[in-house]
């Protein structure tokens, strides 16, 4: 028995299965990311036009499940966590996912885009806001928490506080002074309180080198409060180096410049005061 082949259909069916499986692949890609490398970490983080999202009115997010959100979660676990994603992102080698969410704030609702960025297994590594002071959101619910627990916490920038790199009481910057003189106030006209003061660093320099900053960062902010009233008793300076940042997303690639930029959430002092309502 003999069989004959048509080749033209052949060809064409073959051209029209490669045209199918790149139009499924190139389908949503006009806002995805550029050089997006296996560990999940993009050269440049783009965000698509809100208005483009497939569920347009977005939602509003569950805080604590954002909270939870972290490198390692499975797309799985994002579905169920934060439901499908908002924007048409493409069917074959999907390396990122989008939100559009809302934040109901005093001032009104805030409107935030969220994406996840997945490495080469389609695990989400990094994670990205658009304003990028969206991510504020989730630290306001940490701190709220902590109010209604009798903690009062305070976020300084060691940026602000200190020249870059420096640490001595000599190296506190004008606005720095500002703000410790009016928390030393804060917290004495607040009546007893157990004070800790913590000193973070970013990755940049040895693990050694960083704790060390960390700490003297800390003893110097202490020594402040303390020369502005606040009772050296009451006041314990803890330095935690690297070992906590709160950035994501900043790649080690990146000119020095831009990468000192892109740490600079992870330099700071943060100041818990407890038995003091936040104001």
């Amino acid at each position: 028995m003999r069989y004959s082949i048509d080749c033209s259909k052949a060809v064409r069916g073959a051209l029209l299965a490669i045209a199918v499986a790149g139009a499924l692949s190139a389908c949503g890609t006009r806002h995805v990311s550029r050089d997006i490398s296996p560990e999940g970490v993009a050269g440049e983080v783009v965000f698509p036009d809100a208005s483009g999202a497939v569920l347009a009115e977005g939602t509003f997010p569950n805080v604590a499940d954002l909270r939870n959100i972290g490198p390692g979660v499975t797309k799985d676990q994002l579905y169920k966590a934060l439901g499908r994603p908002h924007f048409r992102e493409g069917l074959v080698g999907v390396r990122e996912w989008d939100y559009l969410f809302h934040f109901r704030t005093p001032e009104g609702v805030v409107t935030c885009q969220y994406k996840v960025i997945f490495d080469r297994a389609h695990l989400g590594q990094t994670f990205h806001w658009s304003p990028a002071s969206c991510a504020d959101r989730l630290a306001d619910e940490a701190d709220a928490r902590s109010a209604e627990a009798g903690v009062r916490r305070v976020n300084l920038s060691a940026d602000a506080l200190f020249a870059f790199a420096r640490h001595e009481a000599r190296d506190i910057q004008p606005r720095g002074s500002e703000l410790l003189t009016q928390l030393a106030s804060e917290i004495r006209e607040a009546g007893p309180s157990v004070v800790t003061v913590i000193g973070h660093t970013d990755r940049i320099g040895s693990a050694d080198a960083n704790q060390l900053l960390s700490q003297r960062r800390a003893d110097t902010v202490r020594a402040l409060l303390v020369s502005n009233g606040v009772p050296a008793d009451a006041i314990v300076a803890v330095g935690k180096g690297e070992a906590e940042p709160v950035t994501t997303g900043c790649a080690d690639t990146l000119a020095r410049s831009a990468l000192v930029e892109c740490l600079a959430p992870d330099r700071r002092v943060d100041v818990e005061v407890r038995g003091v309502a936040a104001r």
